[in-house]
């Protein structure tokens, strides 16, 4: 009886006029996402070379170690944050690296081309959470209502179809007429990303097979939403415009009252209170070694060399000083707004995910590595990048160069030309992605909880149907 059921539903699903454009629909957008995500990457890794470039080119010419300044290192594009690009667009892909002093990133992708920012790409993320939920309430709204109003809800129970074999027919047959045929523009997609140089490692084909298992699991919550919906109204017009507040609740207003909500009950202070009170401090730690300065005394009698060499030694001595007592502020700042911000994004979060949608948006930008944590993940191979070029540059002046610092050096003319360093000999840095293990444990709750609203939503839908007046 099932099977008959399910293959009614499969008929006249694909057969329909609205299957056909729909398809159609999706299928473009969901190419369209696949092919932009590609050329979105390819520029990013041409705009990534250029300045890798650009870095290089301007120590050309220098001949000293200690004129090297704006050394940069930089954030490369990730082939996954090309198709859900989650905050990867938000945040600095570029840090000036000193010897000492704390690292910012700045230089983000909508700093560039601010236009972006207004109307945001389109990705895998907008196309399964607008789109595809739309087209969800589009065709079940009239699943059970529908039929009831045509008069075929009626003629089917004639024949002494029991209840629980009918609804369960209609849910799979839908998800399956619905979920299967938007696979292939999937999979379609997926031979766009080599054909089109975009390289994929073997544990990233397997984020983005986790993010279109995901979407698939959203499409399936707003198709059993719909279902229920359907199963407890009588009138198709009652049943649509209920689903439609429903969608414009889970997608548009809770995920933006979850934040303005967590915002009212933590209070986190703002990067400008932070950098000012730096400041401040900084300042002070200033003033203070410039009277230590002043009770510099060279030792009598010595040469200049030797006067330069013991001075550039004593600014070392507090600059250092100056730099772990501004390490342990800047850390006591920086630790206590980072965990006032994590308690509130776990408040905004956890409310958020009360949605579908929420929870889809942070399963798959948790699995593409575009979540919040990618601005973490950026700074913290920095500054370990940092510890190495500190390392170099002492090697290459005999100090840690950076901050505020003055040095003082002798120069003989021997009547050569010096040479020009080689800017090759730097430590290059190397970003390394966030790994799959931190990947998948970050996401895996979010898509236990989209599988929990599709069983939630289909045991709602099969009681609901249950009660229903098929007459």
């Amino acid at each position: 009886m099932i099977k008959l059921i399910l293959e009614k539903e499969l008929r006249e699903t694909i057969g329909s006029t609205r299957f056909a454009v729909t398809f159609g629909v999706c299928s473009v957008l969901i190419l369209l996402s696949f092919y932009v995500g590609a050329k979105n990457y390819q520029m990013g890794v041409s705009q990534y070379e250029a300045a890798k470039r650009e870095n290089l080119r301007r120590m050309e010419g220098l001949t000293d170690w200690f004129s090297v300044q704006e050394y940069r290192v930089f954030l490369p594009p990730q082939p996954l944050a090309a198709l859900v690009t989650g905050v990867s667009n938000d945040i600095g892909r570029t840090t000036e690296v000193r010897g000492r002093g704390e690292l910012v990133a700045e230089d983000s992708r909508f700093n560039d081309d601010p236009v972006f920012a207004v109307f945001r790409f389109l990705d895998l993320d907008f196309v399964f959470q607008i789109v595809l939920s739309l087209f969800a309430i589009l065709f079940a709204y009239d699943a059970i209502s529908g039929e009831k109003e045509r008069g075929t809800l009626r003629l089917t129970f004639a024949n002494a179809v029991p209840k629980d074999k009918y609804i369960l027919g209609k849910l799979i047959g839908s998800f399956t007429a619905l979920a299967l045929p938007l696979i292939v523009p999937m999979l379609i997609g997926c031979l766009f990303l080599p054909l089109l140089g975009v390289p994929m490692r073997g544990d990233e084909w397997a984020r983005l097979a986790l993010i279109i298992f995901c979407g698939l699991l959203y499409f399936g919550a707003f198709l059993m939403i719909a279902m229920f919906v359907s199963s407890r109204t009588q009138r198709t017009s009652s049943s649509f415009v209920l689903l439609l507040v429903i969608w414009i609740f889970a997608v548009l207003i809770v995920p933006r009252t979850s934040v303005l909500l967590a915002g009212r009950a933590v209070e986190v202070p703002s990067v400008d209170e932070i950098a000012s009170q730096k400041n401040r401090y900084s300042s002070q730690l200033w003033e203070e070694d410039r009277k230590k300065m002043a009770t510099y005394k060279p030792v009598a009698g010595a040469d200049p060399n030797t006067v330069m060499q013991d001075f550039n030694k004593f600014m070392q001595t507090i600059a250092d000083e100056r730099d772990k007592k501004m390490d342990e502020f800047s850390g006591r700042l920086n630790e206590g707004r980072a965990n006032r911000q994590r308690v509130q994004e776990r408040y905004a979060f956890g409310l958020a995910r009360i949605s579908p949608a929420a929870t889809f948006s942070l399963a798959v930008t948790n699995l593409a590595g575009t979540t919040l944590s990618l601005k973490d993940h950026f700074q913290q191979q920095a500054t370990a990048y940092q510890a190495e070029y500190a390392k170099f540059m002492k090697a290459k002046t005999g100090m840690v160069t950076g901050g505020r610092m003055m040095v003082f050096r002798s120069e003989t003319d021997n009547g050569q030309k010096p040479k020009p360093i080689d800017a090759n000999e730097m430590p290059s840095f190397s970003y390394e992605p966030v790994p799959m293990g931190t990947v998948l444990g970050a996401g895996l709750p979010d898509i236990g909880l989209l599988a929990f609203f599709n069983l939630i939503f289909f045991i709602a839908a099969y009681a609901g149907f249950s009660r229903y007046d098929v007459r």
